[in-house]
């Protein structure tokens, strides 16, 4: 666990000193700055959504998660949420919309991939840290960058951090079974297809509900593991 909570301290980090910096910077500049981290956001999406290799898992996860998700309101209550910690840190010039976006772009871009689902599994396998100890460094960095746009909500994200990677590591011989390459692949296209989504809500194309499809996350890999029973 010790490579875990290291990742969540590195974004701790990261985005305090991007908050520190955010200060200097004016309205004009961390808007221009939004956007353009909204069209790389765009981008890291695409690059990831195109990994997935069955189509018909994709479109069933996504209608079974987006309909828990719905059922749930999960954007709702993230967005409660959000409103809540605006609340507190009315010195931030973050309204609560956007402490809500940063914290569920940071929570997707910092957990939806193989690198977190990989070293956890090898973290909770074998003690070997090694890839989360990378991903903290990239973690550090990217948390400084996004923090100066998104302010306070990429900072609580480090708490998410903490749970699913935590989780994993913590359970990881009896989620092993069902993360396989296929399953890892399958959460990565639709993680990647949500953060896509959530790089067109923050241009201002689009205002999707993205937390609504979280549980596409989960959906995928017990789908996956369906599949090589029956197969």
């Amino acid at each position: 666990m010790i490579a875990v909570i290291i990742n969540a301290v590195a974004i701790v980090i990261g985005s305090t000193i991007g908050l520190i910096f955010k200060k200097g910077i004016s309205k004009k500049y961390t808007d221009a700055i939004m956007v353009g981290l909204g069209l790389c956001t765009i981008y890291i999406g695409i690059s990831g959504a195109l990994k997935g290799k069955n189509t018909l898992i994709l479109i069933i996860s996504m209608v079974i998660g987006v309909t828990i998700g719905t059922w749930i309101d999960i954007d709702k209550k993230i967005n409660t949420f959000g409103s809540w910690l605006g609340s507190k840190n009315k010195s931030s010039s973050n309204d609560s919309i956007s402490v809500s976006e940063g914290f569920i772009t940071s929570s997707l871009l910092f957990c939806v991939g193989a690198m977190t689902i990989v070293g956890s599994l090898n973290a909770g396998l074998s003690g070997d840290n090694k890839m989360l100890f990378t991903k903290s460094v990239l973690d550090l960095i990217s948390s400084t960058m996004l923090s100066v746009s998104f302010g306070i909500g990429v900072l609580f994200s480090a708490a998410f951090v903490l749970l699913f990677q935590g989780s994993i590591v913590l359970f990881a011989q009896y989620l092993e079974p069902f993360l396989t390459n296929s399953a890892i692949a399958e959460i990565n296209c639709i993680g990647s297809l949500m953060i896509i989504a959530l790089g067109l809500n923050i241009i201002g194309v689009t205002k999707i509900k993205v937390a609504n499809y979280l549980p596409g996350i989960i959906i995928a890999p017990i789908l996956c593991f369906i599949v090589t029973l029956i197969y």
